[in-house]
């Protein structure tokens, strides 16, 4: 028979270990209600319906002629389960299809070819996958409908280089490009003006037939000519732009020399520009947006509110340097516990976006881990005080983590078992640090992505 105590036979270590474990528990419970509210599958089953020979997707109703062709194509982290919802609802109205999702995303599909390539840097399964959706697209004819399922990790995973670039150019200064610290709006600048399938050039491929694209957004603001570079959509950003990008974060000189011929002589006129507002070949194109990060911060919210934290939605457009990022947030915790501002404990701040890392260490890690480490220097400690920060596709940078939890005591337990978080956070290496703790957030592949979530939790 076990020994009973209760809690005035523990001691005060003892039950601010309770107490904390108390609120990772919450933070994760939390963070996986924001995941569950921004499931593919749920997504396009909402979006999508049909009635007799139309298929209603939100606003936009599109009749499906006797004889005409249903092509499903696309790419990004949730494109499997969003094909296999597309097949339940129009089953075999498809006439076939490609979608090419990252390593280890994959979910059944009948009619509808899923491909595995390579994510953040694209490989050559992503490359082989570019080239098989361009024979799709262009055998589609006009009376035809292509229906494109966007979600983020779609730049990388849809790779088709405009000549002179080759596959191995845009590996080059893709990597380059994450390492730098850029906004992925100005990455995507650059991605689109190297692509024959981004910023419009999916759509300009399947004219004149109809075109349908779902998206899922992983990008602050929800805008669609960034999500996944907008191959479907048309193109704001210029060659001038993208060379711009480059100059501004000091790799135009390191880019491959290939990337700088075309970029510069796109610049000069000699190439033709991405499809613009008002393109012809875009006039066939609907584009519906079916889940944002704001979608799982309000669930997340909920979630906090359903276990009784007075909840404080900051933003869903946080951006900027992560530590910074990490280091504002860390302080609204602080002043949460000492002087029950904006909101009195027990208290959820909860905020989404993306932040960016200027990686100048050999590291191993991620924004969200950095994120975590930052913070925990920050809140050291602080009692009661839980910070969570994960990417809600289940991975961040290229590790299989999805972020990590750090709390008042992070920095302590570090230095007990000789690990110092200076120098971890000078070198990038979030992942070996947390790793060592125990406190990596670990959710495998969630099949969406909509951008990061940020939740502090500061217990009664």
């Amino acid at each position: 028979m076990g020994v009973f105590r209760d809690c005035r036979s523990l001691n005060k270590v003892e039950v601010m270990n309770r107490d904390l474990n108390k609120l990772r528990q919450d933070a994760e419970a939390i963070f996986r209600a924001g995941l569950q509210a921004v499931e593919p599958r749920r997504a396009v089953i909402t979006h999508l319906t049909v009635h007799g020979d139309t298929l209603h997707a939100g606003d936009h109703s599109l009749h499906l002629a006797a004889g005409s062709r249903i092509f499903v194509v696309g790419g990004g982290k949730a494109g499997a389960p969003m094909a296999s919802a597309v097949e339940e609802v129009l089953g075999d109205r498809i006439t076939g299809g490609l979608v090419c999702v990252k390593y280890g995303h994959l979910a059944p599909a009948d009619r509808i070819r899923i491909v595995e390539a390579g994510h953040p840097v694209p490989d050559g399964n992503g490359y082989d996958a570019a080239v098989a959706m361009t024979r799709i697209l262009e055998s589609a004819s006009e009376g035809d409908l292509v229906i494109c399922l966007i979600s983020g990790g779609g730049s990388a995973l849809l790779p088709l280089p405009a000549p002179p670039v080759t596959l191995e150019d845009k590996q080059a200064v893709t990597d380059l490009l994450l390492r730098s610290g850029a906004e992925i709006g100005e990455i995507n600048a650059v991605r689109k003006h190297l692509s024959l399938i981004k910023g419009g050039g999916l759509a300009r491929m399947a004219y004149p037939a109809r075109v349908l694209t779902l998206i899922l957004s992983d990008v602050v603001g929800d805008s669609l000519d960034v999500i996944a570079s907008g191959p479907t959509v048309p193109d704001p950003t210029t060659f001038r732009t993208a060379l711009g990008a480059l100059e501004k974060y000091g790799i135009l000189d390191r880019v491959p020399a290939r990337v700088l011929t075309r970029l510069r002589r796109g610049a000069d006129g000699g190439v033709p520009e991405t499809p613009k507002p008002g393109a012809p070949e875009l006039a066939g194109v609907a584009n519906l947006l079916i889940g944002t990060n704001t979608i799982a911060v309000g669930a997340s919210a909920e979630k906090a509110r359903e276990l009784e934290y007075r909840t404080v939605v900051l933003s869903t457009s946080v951006t900027g340097e992560t530590r910074a990022v990490a280091g504002v947030q860390s302080s609204i915790a602080r002043e949460v516990l000492e002087k029950g501002s904006p909101v009195p404990p027990p208290a959820c701040i909860i905020s989404g976006g993306e932040t960016t890392v200027t990686v100048k260490g050999s590291g191993k890690g991620g924004r969200n881990q950095e994120f975590a480490l930052a913070a925990a220097m920050a809140i050291d400690g602080l009692p009661g005080v839980v910070m969570l920060s994960g990417g809600t596709d289940g991975t961040d940078g290229t590790t299989e983590a999805a972020g990590a939890v750090a709390d008042g005591t992070t920095v302590a337990r570090a230095r007990s078992a000789g690990l110092d978080p200076n120098r971890y956070l000078e070198n990038n290496d979030s992942y070996h640090f947390f790793t060592a703790l125990g406190d990596l957030l670990i959710t495998g592949p969630t099949m969406t992505n909509v951008m990061d979530l940020h939740i502090i939790l500061i217990g009664g």
